[in-house]
């Protein structure tokens, strides 16, 4: 979501000797005058005025420049607040979002009160899927109830939630500030896409504003890549750049979901275009780097499958990886009744970062170990990680089970089901890869941290607290746990082809269990609690008794320390991380 905003209040030089305006130049593109916007930003670069000709710079893509300008203006202008929101804009623009922070929160401290640096710290915040994006948006209305790209930013985040009712609320509140809201439009028409109206009334509302706004249909592809439907979100990024070739990010994007669904030969296409254009993120690069190291790998086919590893272990690793794919595959054909519609690719990457690239983009994920896009599964190979760290026949189940119930729905199934249904089948394919309850699992149990089934998507998506992620993954299974459990596999079964219906949450769970999200979230809790109880109950008396048994070991007392630790031992019989009770026999009669 890439808006050009006018300047409030700008207390600066704002037109030039010629008579262009900032806000003249940004309203000719807003309208979608292109050639003349460019030709308004040539005249503001012209000015004698450093700001004016940062802006003229900037107009015209020419992002040096531009930069070297805002450093002149401020240096006139030391104090200027306006000026480092300006510079900061730029900084967001050429995907450098942490210097585009530090100059918003030092336009703050400059001007507490300055709405617009709360407003592009909500769009930082948003870039990194920060909760803090919601806080710092309103935090702008509040300043300026009548900020429109505020409120149009709202709707963004709330369809990015999946709360598509709070989005078009959210969106119309923006359309009655102004009625030429193209971002707010392009939301609205985000989620007639989402619900496969092909033609929604939203884009002819936009092309009467503007005919050449590619952006809304990148907006659109941003909401098909985050709920995986990547071959929509290519299409809409080709629709964004027919309209509009300059709209990089589109380009970059298009690239990456290209390579996400193998096609590495125009991925490689794209993504040199953005890099030669100067309009190369970190992602972007990081994947150009990433495709001159397929040369390494091979690729082994079979009637269903496609095997891709890395030269240099690829004929240790087949005789294992292959036959326990296969009975994977035959595992959820019978379970899922349905055949997929072609052979699944396989990708095992013994640098984590290059798995990382591969599916998201960016080094540095270092908890992810799977990913899934339509029938290609990549994750991390088993030296990847140090011995003990991971179970890559685990991690395979549980992707190749997304595999299944994305192309079952068309991947119109919340996060939360069939991340939990993965969770599920890992433990079913294997009583010991079953979900444990790790401490800060516990925690959160113990501080009512889990939420209701219908909000459960937006642990994943927008967490709330640190370890959120992890806390909801577990629920999710368990859910999932409790759904077989009760009802049986033709429940989970009848929960898949409601989404493949469009059925909501609240209807799948109507449908299927014939009672309210309320209810089953009641029920839901009490069975946890007689699975988890006893371990949440005694949680403090475990790491107390744990603790003074650790230290009796240390203190030459092997007998004392093995005794407090049977003591507790089963009060938390899942424990079996660093400093646990098997561990401290272990070292206790080890000597």
């Amino acid at each position: 979501m890439k808006a050009h905003l006018l300047i409030a209040a700008l207390t600066l030089p704002c037109a030039t000797l010629d008579g262009a305006t900032v806000d003249e130049c940004r309203a000719l593109r807003h309208t979608g005058k292109l050639q003349e916007a460019h030709a308004c930003f040539e005249l503001l670069a012209r000015d004698p005025d450093p700001f004016l000709q940062a802006e003229g710079y900037w107009g015209v893509d020419r992002y040096f420049e531009a930069n070297d300008r805002f450093r002149e203006a401020l240096k006139a202008n030391p104090n200027s607040a306006a000026i480092r929101v300006e510079w900061g804009r730029l900084y967001l623009d050429h995907n450098q979002p942490g210097d585009a922070a530090k100059l918003f929160e030092e336009a703050l401290e400059k001007e507490p009160n300055d709405v617009q640096a709360y407003l592009e710290l909500a769009r930082v915040a948003a870039e990194a899927f920060d909760k803090k994006a919601v806080d710092f948006a309103h935090k702008a209305l509040e300043h300026d109830p009548k900020l429109t790209e505020a409120q149009e930013l709202l709707a963004y985040l709330a369809l990015e939630d999946g709360d598509a009712k709070l989005a078009a609320e959210e969106a119309q509140k923006a359309l009655a500030m102004s009625g030429e809201a193209l971002d707010a439009m392009a939301v609205l028409a985000s989620i007639d896409w989402l619900n496969d109206r092909a033609q929604s009334e939203w884009m002819e509302r936009i092309a009467k504003v503007n005919p050449v706004y590619g952006e809304a249909y990148a907006t659109g592809a941003h909401f098909f890549e985050i709920n995986r439907r990547y071959k929509e979100a290519i299409a809409f990024d080709r629709k964004a750049l027919e309209l509009d070739a300059s709209l990089w990010g589109a380009r970059s994007q298009l690239g990456i979901n290209l390579m996400r669904l193998g096609s590495d030969g125009e991925a490689r296409q794209q993504l040199e275009r953005c890099f030669d254009a100067h309009h190369s993120n970190a992602q972007t690069r990081n994947a150009l780097r990433f495709l001159d190291s397929l040369k390494d790998y091979e690729s082994f086919k079979s009637g269903t499958t496609e095997i891709v590893l890395k030269k240099n272990e690829a004929a240790l690793l087949r005789p294992y990886i292959e036959p326990e794919l296969q009975r994977a595959i035959a595992t959820y054909e019978r379970k899922y009744k349905m055949k997929l519609p072609g052979p699944v690719r396989l990708e095992l990457y013994p640098n984590h970062d290059d798995f990382v690239v591969r599916t998201l983009g960016l080094p540095g994920q270092g908890g992810l170990l799977g990913v899934t896009f339509g029938l290609v599964v990549a994750m991390d190979s088993p030296s990847a990680r140090s011995p003990g760290e991971f179970n890559w026949a685990s991690t395979m189940w549980h992707e190749l089970s997304h595999v299944y119930v994305l192309t079952a729905t068309n991947n119109l199934v919340p996060r939360w089901f069939t991340e939990g249904l993965a969770v599920h089948e890992e433990g079913a394919a294997s009583p010991d890869w079953g979900d444990r309850m790790t401490p800060e699992i516990v925690t959160a149990l113990k501080n009512k941290k889990l939420v209701p089934v219908l909000q459960l998507d937006r642990g994943f998506v927008r967490p709330e607290y640190p370890g959120q992620v992890i806390v909801s993954y577990f629920q999710a299974g368990k859910i999932c746990d409790y759904i077989a459990q009760k009802w049986g596999n033709d429940a989970i079964l009848g929960m898949i082809h409601s989404y493949a219906a469009h059925r909501t949450t609240a209807e799948a769970i109507d449908v299927n269990f014939h009672e309210s999200p309320e209810a089953f979230d009641k029920e839901f809790a009490a069975w946890l609690d007689q699975k988890t109880g006893n371990t949440v109950g005694h949680f403090e008396e475990w790491k107390q008794g744990m603790k003074l048994a650790y230290q009796d070991l240390e203190n030459g007392k092997a007998e004392e320390a093995v005794r407090r630790g049977r003591e507790v031992r089963d009060f938390y019989p899942d424990y079996v991380g660093g400093e646990s009770e098997y561990e401290l026999v272990m070292r206790a009669y080890a000597g």
